[in-house]
């Protein structure tokens, strides 16, 4: 069990790493963050399931993920059709 902890830890920090590296398009971004919260996903679920706690937070956690996965997807389409490319660094925010 802490062998999985650990993989789940370290694919984390991998997904922080290249999240922070590649910065330049915002697709790659809205996948690493998609990633991530999968991630984040099965560590909640084998942690509520090693408390034998309810499952009703995951499911408001997926409601969550699904709506910023929707809203990312609709600010880069909307990006897409004003500037006709999907790079971040156009903005001058980071």
């Amino acid at each position: 069990m802490k062998f999985i902890f650990f993989v789940i830890y370290f694919s984390f920090l991998v997904m922080n790493l290249i999240f922070c590296l590649y910065k330049k398009y915002l697709l790659v971004m809205l996948m690493i963050l998609e990633f991530m919260m999968l991630n984040i996903f099965f560590f909640l679920n084998l942690y509520l399931n090693l408390l034998s706690l309810d499952f009703f937070f995951i499911m408001v956690f997926l409601i969550v993920v699904v709506c910023e996965s929707v809203l990312g997807v609709s600010i880069m389409i909307n990006m897409l059709r004003m500037y006709g490319n999907d790079y971040f660094y156009i903005f001058n925010m980071v």
